[in-house]
């Protein structure tokens, strides 16, 4: 999913994302600028002081909600699931297809950040400032996904056993009854609380990117923007093959319908999301879209859309992938097989529960930075760039919606052909009452 990043600030008519944006361009300027005067008094009260001290303090807040946020918003996500038995076949295919198209964007993501190499040549700094510890084997990283002490898991931020943790408190809600039901609350009433701090925290975030970006320009020079451009085209392009390529080939290999009809069907609500940049706010029209368009019935689609919704983050999949090997680059750190495997894993699991407001996306890049020993520095530069992708991002993820949806109809018996093999069917002519569709 995406996150929701249409809010404008309190007491202004700019958008967080334009401020944002105006954020990033600023510090360019004053970075650049800055450089043509270099002096000692600069490197010192400027770049290494007040620059570094608020960009610091923001990175510091990013990493505060990781794993508060992770951890009640996975409990929710799992607990809403269900009751496993209940959810019975439609869950249980509806819930392995979008975490299989996840673990597909995630894993072609950094292939094609390792092939293409976007971050290469930046020399931002040196890997041994960051990387401290030797990466643990496949092994030693398995035997860690449960465990043995939760707390000391949270404390020292290891993300994989903490989702692993929540996952399981989820699924026990679920089974516990009237004691679980009341517990979901609590952690319900938990989880709007960080949301809100959530977006306190975005709110500042013009001024963090501001100051980052402004001591990144001064230490490296313009010449790294070049790479950032480089990474701008990668995510898209790997966005576009995603649904074009990944999404109708699975549609063709499990239900044998046309995918050049479906991509069709699919151009308003793509549209839609991409004007909102939301995925929620997308699925009237993703539900009408399945339903008339395509020919699934409301009972299947009414269950495998919000599902989406909430769990299906292909698009933010792919970013996180592509990122990941951008930053790494970037820094000239060498991330091992055992570490990118460990992304990919972090990434589909923590797609279940993750929230659609403003910054989670951005919080759950640091989750996946901080797993693998990367410098939470090169979040701003994805930030400031993160706008221009995150209304592409929307509308792949609608797309794995409308295509899972299918898949489930079809092989439920629920999907109306006729509808599906009629180009027009669904068609909306001079709609008195657009807004009702």
């Amino acid at each position: 999913m995406t996150e929701h990043n249409q809010h404008s600030s309190p007491g202004s008519g700019l958008s967080l994302n334009s401020r944002i944006l105006i954020g990033l361009a600023v510090g360019i300027v004053i970075g650049l600028t800055l450089r043509l005067f270099s002096s000692e008094w600069i490197d010192v009260w400027l770049i290494d002081g007040v620059f570094q001290v608020i960009g610091n303090l923001f990175i510091n807040a990013l990493q505060m909600l990781v794993v508060p946020l992770v951890l009640v918003s996975l409990i929710c996500g799992a607990s809403a699931l269900g009751d496993p038995s209940r959810l019975g076949r439609l869950g249980g295919k509806t819930l392995a297809l979008y975490l299989l198209t996840t673990g597909i964007a995630v894993t072609l993501a950094i292939t094609a950040g390792l092939v293409i190499r976007p971050g290469a040549g930046a020399d931002l700094t040196s890997a041994a400032e960051y990387v401290g510890n030797t990466a643990p084997s496949l092994v030693e990283v398995l035997i860690a996904l449960i465990p043995t002490n939760p707390i000391r898991a949270m404390a020292e931020g290891n993300m994989i056993p903490i989702i692993i943790f929540a996952l399981l408190i989820g699924v026990s809600i679920t089974l516990a009854g009237d004691a679980g039901r009341r517990t979901r609350g609590i952690f319900e009433d938990f989880n709007a609380v960080i949301m809100r701090l959530v977006g306190m925290i975005m709110h500042v975030a013009p001024y963090g990117v501001t100051a980052l970006i402004a001591r990144l320009a001064y230490t490296a020079g313009g010449e790294f923007f070049g790479n950032l451009a480089v990474y701008v085209v990668l995510v898209l392009s790997i966005l576009i093959i995603h649904v074009v390529i990944t999404y109708p080939l699975i549609l063709s290999l499990l239900t044998r319908l046309s995918p050049i009809l479906f991509l069709r069907k699919m151009w308003a609500a793509w549209l839609f999301a991409f004007s909102t940049a939301s995925s929620n706010a997308t699925i009237p029209v993703t539900l009408r879209t399945v339903e008339k368009r395509l020919g699934a019935d409301n009972k299947i689609a009414s269950f495998t859309v919000p599902l989406g919704a909430t769990i299906n983050m292909d698009g933010t999949a792919i970013m996180q992938g592509i990122a990941t090997a951008f930053i790494a680059q970037a820094y000239g750190i060498d991330l091992s097989v055992t570490q990118y495997l460990s992304v990919v894993v972090l990434v589909i699991m923590a797609s279940i529960g993750a929230a659609g407001v403003p910054g989670v996306g951005i919080v759950l890049l640091a989750t996946v930075f901080a797993q693998v020993g990367l410098p939470q520095e090169g979040i701003a530069l994805i930030l400031g760039v993160d706008r221009i992708l995150d209304m592409a991002r929307t509308a792949v993820n609608i797309t794995g919606d409308a295509m899972v949806t299918t898949v489930v109809a079809k092989s439920e018996g629920e999907l109306d052909e006729s509808i599906y093999n009629d180009p027009e069917a669904g068609v909306i002519r001079d709609d008195p009452t657009p807004a009702s569709a």
